[in-house]
């Protein structure tokens, strides 16, 4: 193989997402000498970013005071919040007086986060950012216990590993500091919290995955502005999650389910409660005479506060949904990326005008702890911790800590259970029997991954990578039944019989890079890897 070569910068940002980009931005606003590289494995800058989403502008308006003159595309503000308890066939609004603040969005935008991360990736670019898509970072380089820089992936590589007449070698990007935004599960930032022991004092992360469509739906039903969160049905009251309809200008509609990755019942799987969501009467009637034009995927880190791992080491930092900066109780995290990565760049720029590299930069903590990021977050430190003990007793301490108590609560409740520890063996659960899809409201997972415009090389290693084969038939298969089948959004895993039993096969063609599998898979034998960069899923303005 090709020797690999080396690009030296003061800074490298692996993920041109929210928090990634502001840290570039901000860094060269600091001082334009700074040297700085945004590596982003998508096959360009947005291509893998998928959210709900409602931006709180705060953030944005602190990194980029005139965005509006810049022509941000902030084009929806909010204009209305709803708030419904679904059961099967029922619809129960929640009146506005009750509502808590966290559930309140005047002044918020209603967004594609994948068009305001293009609009980023411009105005990192315009100063002077090295920004480049297409090239994924799959190891981490170190001198010691010092980070130093990464290496991206070599391309054109067979199924065994071996060179093909396309192969060209991975990069080393050596930096003074290295910025880990890869989003939620990022396969680098899961290696050093490991590494460095980050989370040894923090409770477990929890996640949700999301699972999101966008819809063009007839003009009489468009209410651009407009905010419908909902609660219960289809998940029954011990699984955590909800829906959410978004209402864009040009009749377009976002809506997308929730679903936390601690539910219990293996036979469980969040695609289809999605699908079926879509059906209730309520959300029928907005999509009649719709059309389903994206669909895509992707973990939420959902701990919150007490979740964070120790965000630095010696060399980086992990900024945004890499670390769990997500305040899960208002479902925003776009706006706290942003400001992670700004208090990022204004730490790293202080060590490297006194400089001082590798260091352990745990002024940025202290920063965080100062900011009014942290403030919001520990207000809502409780709101996931009361909802895994059922919605019942979610709803009403939310209201009490969130609405009596203005988030001013005197308690602090803990988790101490992994979301993977939560799944029941098969014999102790409930069977779940789904409808067939209808083709006009709820679909199959082959024609929604076919809407995700997802793309990887046959001929490449595959990038789901099982610790011991064995295990999926051992214990996954019998003992729960083949989870992966159920809660992968994409069609991935696929148990079939051969001569010899049953086998796990893994379409990994089909991967829309949620890593639900990486967090989910109740044996931890699934590790999610980057494959060679540019493919993956192609989201347009999710």
């Amino acid at each position: 193989m090709s020797q690999r070569e080396s690009m030296e910068y003061d800074v490298v940002v692996v993920g041109a997402g929210p928090a990634g980009l502001a840290t570039a931005i901000r860094l060269k606003q600091i001082n334009a000498d700074i040297n700085v590289c945004v590596l982003e494995k998508a096959s360009e800058v947005g291509a893998h970013i998928l959210s709900g989403a409602i931006m709180d502008p705060k953030a944005l308006s602190e990194l980029i005071p005139d965005y509006q003159e810049k022509s941000a595309p902030l084009n929806t503000p909010v204009k209305e919040d709803e708030f419904y308890f679904l059961s099967q066939h029922g619809c129960k609004a929640t009146p506005s007086f009750f509502l808590p603040a966290c559930f309140k969005n005047h002044g918020n935008y209603i967004v594609r986060l994948g068009e305001l991360v293009k609009w980023l990736g411009e105005q990192a670019e315009a100063l002077g950012v090295d920004v480049f898509p297409g090239f994924a970072a799959t190891q981490v380089l170190y001198d010691g216990d010092k980070v130093i820089g990464v290496g991206t992936g070599d391309m054109g590589l067979d199924k065994a590993g071996n060179p093909t007449s396309m192969y060209q070698p991975g990069m080393n990007l050596l930096a003074k500091y290295t910025v880990f935004a890869e989003g939620s599960r990022g396969q680098l930032g899961k290696e050093l919290i490991q590494k460095f022991s980050l989370d040894k004092d923090s409770d477990p992360q929890t996640y949700s995955i999301g699972i999101k469509e966008l819809w063009e739906i007839p003009a009489q039903q468009s209410e651009a502005g407009k905010v419908i969160h909902t609660a219960g049905w289809p998940l029954d009251s011990d699984t955590y999650g909800g829906g959410f309809i978004y209402h864009l200008k040009d009749n377009k509609l976002a809506i997308g389910l929730v679903v936390g990755l601690d539910y219990k019942n293996t036979w469980l799987s969040p695609f289809e409660e999605f699908q079926r969501y879509k059906t209730h009467p309520k959300i029928a009637e907005l999509l009649k005479g719709g059309k389903r034009l994206s669909y895509g995927a992707r973990a939420i880190t959902a701990g919150g506060l007490l979740s964070l791992p120790k965000t630095t080491f010696p060399g980086g930092l992990l900024v945004g949904c890499e670390a769990g900066f997500l305040n899960v109780s208002r479902i925003k995290g776009s706006h706290a990326a942003i400001k992670t990565g700004m208090l990022a760049a204004e730490s790293i720029a202080k060590a490297l005008s006194e400089n001082r590299e590798h260091e352990d930069l745990t002024d940025f903590t202290q920063a965080f702890k100062q900011s009014w990021l942290y403030t919001e977050l520990n207000k809502a430190r409780n709101f996931k911790q009361w909802f895994k003990k059922g919605r019942t007793v979610g709803v009403l301490m939310t209201g009490v800590e969130q609405w009596l108590l203005k988030g001013n609560m005197p308690w602090t409740i803990h988790n101490k259970k992994a979301d993977y520890e939560s799944l029941l063996p098969a014999s102790q659960c409930q069977p779940i029997q789904y409808p067939k899809p209808d083709g006009v409201l709820s679909f199959d997972r082959p024609s929604s991954v076919f809407l995700s415009n997802t793309h990887h090389d046959d001929n490449e290693p595959v990038h789901l990578v099982l610790s011991d084969p064995a295990k999926a038939i051992t214990v996954n298969w019998a003992v729960y039944h083949g989870p992966e089948e159920r809660f992968c959004p994409a069609g991935v895993y696929e148990f079939i019989d051969t001569p010899d039993g049953k086998q796990l096969q893994i379409n990994a063609q089909n991967c829309v890079h949620c890593k639900t599998c990486d967090i989910k898979d109740p044996s931890q034998n699934i590790t999610w890897k980057a494959p060679q960069g540019g493919e993956g899923p192609v989201y347009s303005g999710m």
